[in-house]
């Protein structure tokens, strides 16, 4: 549709609908004037002799973001997780061109500007946008759908390192755009979330799982298994905290994620290199009870003199990191099941037993995954803190009738915790923790039912 027409359906009674989806019906009118700043921005700033093609015909995406539930640092040994899209997301109004050019405006960031008739990889772009739509495109392209440019304007509020997978929902959305527009969006969620994958792995040249991806594409809650890492199994599930009297809510401490990147990269390491001591690739290979069986050998292994990559990577913190992953893979079907359990006997009292799981998945990356705050820093330690506070918010000292949980939020270290707060006591939690961590520390999630989409408001 035109501009125009675009322009009175935002206005419409239907638009009501569609927002009161993606967003619940708290934020109708700021979502609304959002869309509306993102078409007129496009309207009226995209000079016509340059964008002849925003006069014409009109298209809106919608990607969201997705926060972790269970599984925390198990999908790269290919294990299980538990995450839920999220009610922030990712936006753009797009038109289609004829032409290979991408323009590419997001607010707050630089205008991306590129010609995809070249889809070869391009050193000087890796880490930049450039780089995933370029890679996308590929994808596309090697996959047996050529696809053209497309002109776009863009607002993304999937909050920046805050573990809620902003990157994830951008690629998602490029992946998204390009199959509606040029292939009849016939791929699914699970496809669309492996191209976005394979562009951030080879064209952005960052390593990364698939479970953000896969989650951002999906909606609702998903349990995904990675055993086979080209066929995952994912299994959807409705989620509703606030129908049971909770809020779910991230806490983001302000830490900094910077010289934290061998923290991050050692876990992986560390779990792979008890893998390595069994000949296998990846923990997901390793059976438990010989695990178990064989831990005296891998702590001798670990204190041998000569000195090798695996010898490096052993010791007792690789140990309790591999028996964080086989708990939590375990602890991602109970999860599961609670949330099934839930939604059919939806109370304050049958969400306990997830809410339990969640403690157990927090307590054990504290105790053995050990992501909390990183050892090169410990005066440092803005997760931990805000653990402890939500944990005495909850159960206060001599009371024993605590309700509610908290975690670690995805990598750790630095960044955000996770908390279930009963709704009447949300104001009062936001007081303490934005009292400490500063005004709009804490946000408030819900989970979005619906996936990566195209918008029709009319």
């Amino acid at each position: 549709m035109t501009g125009i027409e675009l322009l009175d359906c935002l206005d419409d009674h239907k638009s009501g609908e569609v927002f009161l989806s993606l967003y619940g019906g708290s934020e109708l009118h700021t979502n609304r004037q959002r869309y509306r700043r993102l078409l007129e921005g496009l309207l009226n700033d995209f000079p016509r002799q340059d964008f002849p093609e925003v006069a014409g015909d009109l298209r809106v995406f919608s990607v969201p973001g997705r926060t972790e539930l269970g599984g925390n640092h198990t999908d790269h040994n290919r294990g299980k997780v538990l995450a839920a899209s999220i009610q922030l997301d990712a936006v753009a109004i797009v038109a289609p061109r004829q032409d290979k050019r991408v323009f590419f405006r997001s607010v707050d960031h630089r205008d991306v500007i590129l010609d995809i008739s070249d889809l070869s990889l391009r050193e000087e772009e890796k880490g930049e946008t450039e780089a995933l739509i370029r890679g996308i495109a590929a994808e596309f392209s090697a996959q047996g759908t050529p696809v053209n440019g497309f002109t776009a304007n863009a607002s993304n509020m999937v909050l920046s390192g805050s573990g809620l997978s902003s990157s994830a929902a951008v690629e998602v959305l490029f992946a998204k755009i390009f199959d509606n527009l040029f292939a009849g969006g016939k791929r699914s969620a699970l496809e669309l979330a492996k191209i976005g994958q394979k562009a951030e792995n080879v064209y952005f040249a960052k390593p990364c799982g698939l479970m953000d991806q896969t989650a951002c594409a999906s909606g609702g809650a998903v349990a995904i298994d990675f055993e086979d890492l080209q066929n995952p199994l994912v299994n959807g599930i409705s989620f509703d905290p606030a129908s049971a009297g909770y809020a779910l809510c991230i806490v983001n401490t302000k830490g900094s994620h910077s010289d934290l990147t061998p923290d991050y990269a050692a876990i992986p390491n560390e779990m792979k290199s008890v893998a390595a001591f069994f000949g296998k690739t990846v923990l997901r290979e390793v059976d438990e009870r010989t695990f178990m069986t064989r831990l005296p050998d891998i702590r001798k292994a670990a204190t041998l003199r000569e000195a090798t990559t695996l010898r490096e990577a052993l010791g007792d913190r690789a140990v309790l990191r591999a028996l964080h992953f086989f708990n939590e893979n375990r602890r991602v079907d109970a999860m599961h099941k609670a949330l099934e359990n839930l939604n059919a006997y939806s109370s304050a009292d049958t969400i306990e037993p997830f809410l339990a799981l969640v403690r157990e998945s927090g307590d054990s990356s504290s105790e053995l995954l050990q992501n909390i705050y990183s050892t090169k820093n410990p005066s440092v330690q803005g997760l931990t803190l805000a653990l402890a506070l939500t944990k005495n918010f909850l159960q206060p000292q001599g009371t024993n009738n605590g309700k509610g949980a908290c975690r670690v939020h995805g990598g750790g270290f630095a960044g955000t915790i996770q908390a279930y707060i009963p709704l009447e006591r949300l104001e009062n939690y936001r007081n303490l923790v934005e009292g400490i961590y500063g005004a709009g520390s804490l946000t408030v999630l819900r989970v979005r039912s619906l996936g990566a989409m195209e918008l029709n408001f009319c």
